[in-house]
């Protein structure tokens, strides 16, 4: 079992773990104005610049809450997919289904990004759909890049909460039904409580996800800046590694303390 897990391991230690240890080392670097050199000397100028400049702060928070809007939005809208997938289609119906929630996952990502910027855009799908009850379409912006985020990440919420309602016994409903209570009742008394779990291990997919897109909105977001953006620019465009390694640290912390918060609710082990 040792020799087994040593190729993993190594593989976590040295890929994974060493890089991230490279990261947190390269943002207390600094980088020189005149050459644009990496300086290696220890300085926590780019975190005091990180919170000290408010566009810094508002590209932040921006980026939590679309990480967290886009969450939302995906458990809606996975929630019945998924208890019809568990608890009313026939065994055979339920593999076809389970394929069709995989099959987006086939297409390459940018093929996908690009065909919501085909969709959003001035006479696009959307606005020929919305044309009729005047409305239009949202274009290129944080709405856009909110729709398409969900829609990429939808599937890793389906599959979370289409395991965990399979575990729920159908007895469960019976025995609901038979102490008066209703189909709502039972889905929120009875069905919520015991997939919750299963919620946030979709959450942690979807949230995680969006905390580091920087794709997504460079192709539908318009002039919207998010926390993978600023890494992006910085590290290309800039050539500004340190600063970018130290913005590369605020989805790391968030996500570190969202994973502990959701290690308190079971969610971990629903993965």
């Amino acid at each position: 079992m040792g020799l087994l897990l040593t190729p993993p391991m190594l593989w976590l230690g040295v890929a994974y773990l060493a890089a991230l240890a490279a990261l947190l080392i390269t943002s207390l670097w600094t980088q020189n104005d005149f050459t644009g050199n990496i300086e290696r000397v220890w300085t926590t100028e780019n975190f005091h610049d990180l919170f000290t400049i408010p566009v810094y702060r508002t590209i932040t928070f921006r980026t939590i809450g679309l990480a967290a809007l886009v969450t939302v939005v995906d458990a809606l809208l996975a929630f019945p997919i998924a208890l019809f997938m568990a608890k009313v289609a026939t065994p055979r119906w339920q593999r076809v289904l389970v394929i069709a929630v995989l099959m987006p996952l086939w297409a390459s990502y940018l093929v996908k990004a690009y065909a919501w910027r085909g969709m959003l855009s001035s006479n696009g799908l959307v606005e020929s759909i919305a044309a009729p009850f005047g409305l239009g379409t949202p274009g290129y912006g944080l709405p856009a890049t909110a729709m398409t985020l969900a829609y990429l990440w939808l599937p890793y919420m389906i599959l979370p909460l289409y395991a965990g309602l399979e575990r729920v016994p159908d007895s469960l409903f019976e025995a609901s039904a038979d102490l008066g209570a209703g189909s709502w009742t039972t889905l929120r008394r009875v069905v919520l409580p015991m997939v919750f779990p299963a919620f946030v291990a979709g959450s942690i997919f979807t949230f995680s996800l969006t905390m580091g897109d920087y794709i997504a909105v460079k192709i539908v977001g318009g002039t919207t800046q998010l926390l993978g953006n600023v890494v992006y620019d910085n590290q290309g465009a800039a050539n500004n590694l340190p600063f970018a390694c130290a913005v590369a640290t605020i989805p790391i912390v968030v996500m570190l303390i969202y994973l502990a918060a959701a290690r308190r609710t079971g969610a971990l082990e629903q993965l």
